[in-house]
């Protein structure tokens, strides 16, 4: 038979399973590790099952079970949040904590400008982000680390339920110094095959942008594999090229050199920046209004 549970309980559980660690959420809470753990504990008593599964070095994950928990909780967690002023009919607008995901060559470009946006109409709402390379993230929407997502269209399989923002054509970037700087027509791949490539090495990624050449019919010379953007960006300013798609509107960068950007002659296969939430997940508020931000900022 079940017992009882409280609603204190499934908050530090929530706040276990984004943390994916109970000395972290204990901190966050601002409580001691044991009595998170005894808490944690009588709720996988009243559920009956165990919650969390831990990992050697990295620390808790959820079990099946504990992933049905967190995405039934969390609409229950908020809803909870705004009864008292239900009851008071005042108007309630999101509140609580949103832990959003991002893929790394997105955080820099796109989110900065989405969370001001979200801040100045949801200032209640405190958001949290996880930020990593594709595959990183992805498991992070799966296991219920964070809450929605911002990723590209690559590599995803079926196992998130997502939403096309925008797409983005690949391009080029060299050096201004680099011979090409100056041309004003397309660039072709077949062109380049020759210089050194400077690849963005990332999971997923890689493999995209080492598929446009295939589908060109060129080998690329990779002369370095860097697995920051920004860095990508500095290197070539100084040798080499790079084929990117997210087009900056400037040519600076962390070093003393500058990038130009140049449009490709073939038309290649764009990749897709996605909203991405959990199959299973029930939305928060929270998560429907940083999802309506998104669409109005991203297809302005």
């Amino acid at each position: 038979m079940s017992r009882e549970f409280t609603l204190t309980q499934l908050r530090y559980f929530a706040a276990v399973a984004q943390e994916q660690s109970v000395t972290v959420a204990a901190a966050r809470l601002r409580i001691s590790q044991s009595a998170l753990s005894s808490a944690v504990a009588q709720l996988e008593a009243a559920m009956g099952t165990a919650l969390f599964r831990r990992v050697p070095r990295r620390g808790v994950e959820l079990t099946e079970s504990g992933l049905r928990l967190l995405h039934e909780s969390l609409p229950l967690l908020e809803a909870a949040e705004e009864l008292p002023a239900r009851v008071r009919q005042d108007h309630q607008a999101p509140a609580g904590r949103l832990v959003v995901g991002v893929y790394e060559p997105i955080a820099s470009l796109r989110l900065p400008e989405i969370v001001a946006a979200f801040g100045r109409r949801h200032p209640a709402v405190e958001v949290s982000i996880v930020e990593g390379d594709q595959e990183f993230v992805r498991q992070s929407v799966l296991s219920g680390g964070c809450e929605i997502a911002l990723l590209y269209s690559m590599g995803l399989g079926a196992g998130l339920r997502t939403e096309v923002l925008e797409e983005l054509p690949p391009h080029v970037i060299v050096g201004e110094r680099h011979a090409l700087a100056t041309r004003t027509r397309p660039v072709s791949l077949r062109e380049l095959a020759d210089e050194p490539l400077v690849l963005l090495d990332l999971p997923h990624t890689r493999e995209y942008l080492l598929g446009l050449f295939d589908v060109v019919g060129v080998v690329p010379r990779v002369r370095h594999r860097l697995t920051g953007y920004e860095t990508v960006r500095s290197f070539v300013a100084h040798d080499g090229y790079a084929v990117l798609n997210r087009r900056l509107p400037h040519g600076t960068t962390h070093t003393r050199g500058r990038v130009v950007a140049l449009d490709l002659a073939e038309r290649l296969p764009p990749v897709q920046v996605v909203l991405a939430q959990a199959p299973d997940a029930r939305p928060t508020r929270r998560a429907a209004a940083f999802a309506d931000v998104c669409r109005q900022v991203v297809r302005v």
